[in-house]
């Protein structure tokens, strides 16, 4: 596989990472977290969703970090997420630095195209 883009292939699906704010995660540690995120979601989607994966890998591997408040917030994306047959993925962090072990830091969604994952999380920040 290559990260080059084909000359037809269209970046409009995505990964999106939604970071819990209210943990006021070091900027490093909310990259890491969102890295976290974009894999597992990858692997999931090249085993699971071979099409999706490839639509995703062949425009370019877009991804965007967003942010929202609290917990409550994040299940509730992630509810509405799952509800419309998008991927998800929960990063739970290991504990060693920043939070107690078993937190979650973030969720992860698609990749799916652009116009399945806005009407979810268009409105959000960016991280």
């Amino acid at each position: 596989m290559s990260s080059r883009r084909s000359a037809e292939a269209r970046p409009d699906h995505k990964v999106v990472v939604v970071v819990r704010g209210e943990l006021r995660l070091t900027a490093g540690k909310a990259a890491v977290q969102v890295a976290h995120a974009a894999v597992l979601l990858a692997r999931r989607a090249e085993a699971a969703a071979p099409k999706e994966f490839e639509t995703w890998w062949a425009g370019g591997q877009r991804k965007v970090a967003l942010e929202v408040p609290t917990l409550r917030e994040l299940e509730e994306l992630e509810r509405r997420a799952r509800a419309e047959g998008i991927p998800t993925v929960w990063v739970e962090d290991a504990g060693f630095t920043e939070v107690p072990p078993g937190t979650r830091t973030c969720l992860g969604l698609g990749p799916a195209p652009d116009s399945r994952l806005d009407p979810i999380t268009g409105r959000l920040p960016l991280l």
